[in-house]
């Protein structure tokens, strides 16, 4: 499990900002409906966020992020991943989602990530766009940058790189050299499930690539550490929300 059920983004909330929030129901281009959660500052139109989330799909805590961004003048668009198989019903602590994020192709990924563009492009303005995901979420939102969603940078927390199945051609890495737009990646230096060997060899593979990336690792830090419940992990969450918004306003899209 990625985050306690309770927890929050380890992110101050800025009281008194404008911001207006809805839960949305999108609908991708092949006709499948998808939740979704929007949040867009008083006066939109600069840069935008699309959130994926962990295995979970959507629920408060990336509703939250998205707040979190559009107090700081940023529209985002949550996303939820089950569309085609849980359907746009809420769902309670007991859901079982393993079974559904194994029926999750990269492809619907990208389709309802355009759902998300489009709703963002055409309710808000919104100019740049970028994506940020966290664990699983994390792993599509890199491999997103290979795509031709005009995305202005992708961002991952703790995502897997690695192949992990012998015919994943997905996998973060293999995707790098055909990568579109700038690479953020924010990772636990004492997470197990991804160790810094395979952080640093992703890190490679950008550069080789000649693609622009900034890969941290934060020492000591678990997987997931951007969790409020993470007390301890204070400096590692301040300085990875700080790198995000520099991320988000300082880079232009790769053309290539």
């Amino acid at each position: 499990m990625c985050f306690e059920l309770d927890s929050l983004p380890p992110i101050p909330v800025i009281r008194g900002a404008a911001v207006s929030h809805d839960d949305l129901t999108l609908e991708a281009a092949d006709g499948t409906r998808f939740a979704a959660f929007s949040a867009s500052p008083e006066e939109p139109g600069g840069t935008a966020v699309v959130v994926l989330p962990d295995v979970r799909g959507l629920y408060r805590f990336y509703e939250e992020l998205a707040l979190r961004f559009a107090e700081r003048g940023i529209a985002a668009v949550a996303i939820d991943y089950f569309g085609r198989t849980a359907g746009t019903t809420a769902r309670d602590d007991e859901f079982e989602y393993m079974p559904h994020v194994q029926q999750v192709d990269p492809a619907n990924v990208r389709a309802d990530v355009a759902a998300a563009i489009e709703r963002l492009r055409s309710n808000t303005g919104a100019g740049p766009v970028f994506t940020v995901g966290f664990c699983f979420g994390g792993s599509q939102s890199w491999r997103l940058s290979a795509t031709d969603l005009d995305l202005a940078g992708v961002i991952g927390f703790y995502g897997v790189v690695q192949p992990r199945e012998p015919d994943d051609d997905y996998a973060p890495i293999l995707l790098a050299p055909s990568y579109r737009c700038p690479v953020l990646g924010l990772f636990g230096g004492a997470d197990p499930a991804i160790p810094t060997t395979e952080v640093d060899r992703f890190r490679r593979t950008l550069d080789a690539a000649g693609k622009r990336n900034e890969i941290v690792s934060y020492e000591g830090a678990p997987h997931s550490f951007f969790d409020r419940s993470f007390g301890e992990h204070q400096e590692a969450c301040g300085d990875a929300w700080h790198r995000v918004l520099e991320f988000l306003e300082d880079l232009p899209p790769i053309r290539r």
